[in-house]
């Protein structure tokens, strides 16, 4: 894959067009709060599992009351991982949210009345934004579940909230976020190549591949 070639596309994206397809489709979030949540998989209970940007863990470990540690904020991606005799060991590539112990989203909060809340929405990271939709270029990341409507180069997955009115407006910050997190998601991967060195690890060790470097789960970079 041209990562260079998928990121010029990105950066060409058209606002207006992307708008277009958004208000086509409808949307409204109904604050159902199943994008926040751990799920059913094929093989069991599965964590929510959604990548963050090293910069957005850095900013959400502010974002809080109190400032929070590397860890609260984000885990390595489990994809890649294998499962030995002390757990998860071996180099993923990306970060994904920390989740709680039943596998939400270490942020999402449920109400009395059933509806879900971000504790830190103002500063949620570009693909909390944008859900339900992503784009189809090469090197983006896609949202958990099959896409189920298409419109252009924007894929929509599964969400309740599909099918309702949406206001231009609406429409078109959406879209502006959506462009955003198209082109960060491509200069990441390409960071993440140019950055990458092998790292030997041992029984236990996990080592996670950003832009930035190699670093240790706790955030610190292997030296």
């Amino acid at each position: 894959m041209d990562l260079d070639a998928e990121l010029d596309r990105a950066r060409d994206l058209d606002v207006s067009e992307l708008a277009d397809a958004i208000e086509s489709i409808g949307f409204e979030c109904t604050r159902c709060g199943a994008c926040c949540k751990g799920y059913e998989g094929d093989d069991g209970p599965e964590p929510h599992t959604a990548t963050v940007f090293p910069d957005e863990v850095r900013a959400l470990q502010e974002a809080g009351p109190e400032p929070m540690e590397w860890r609260d904020v984000a885990r390595p991606m489990p994809y890649g991982l294998a499962e030995g005799d002390d757990g998860p060991e071996g180099e993923t590539f990306e970060w994904a949210l920390q989740t709680s112990a039943c596998g939400d989203c270490r942020f999402y909060e449920e109400h009395d009345d059933g509806q879900g809340a971000c504790q830190v929405h103002e500063d949620r990271p570009l693909i909390c934004e944008t859900y339900p939709f992503s784009v189809a270029l090469g090197g983006t990341s896609q949202p958990m579940g099959e896409a189920v409507d298409e419109e252009g180069v924007v894929r929509a997955h599964e969400c309740e909230g599909l099918g309702r009115d949406i206001s231009r407006e609406d429409a078109e910050e959406l879209a502006r976020a959506l462009k955003e997190r198209a082109v960060r998601e491509l200069r990441e991967a390409r960071g993440v190549t140019e950055a990458y060195e092998p790292v030997e690890t041992g029984t236990g060790e996990v080592v996670v591949h950003d832009s930035e470097g190699a670093k240790r789960p706790d955030g610190t970079r292997v030296q």
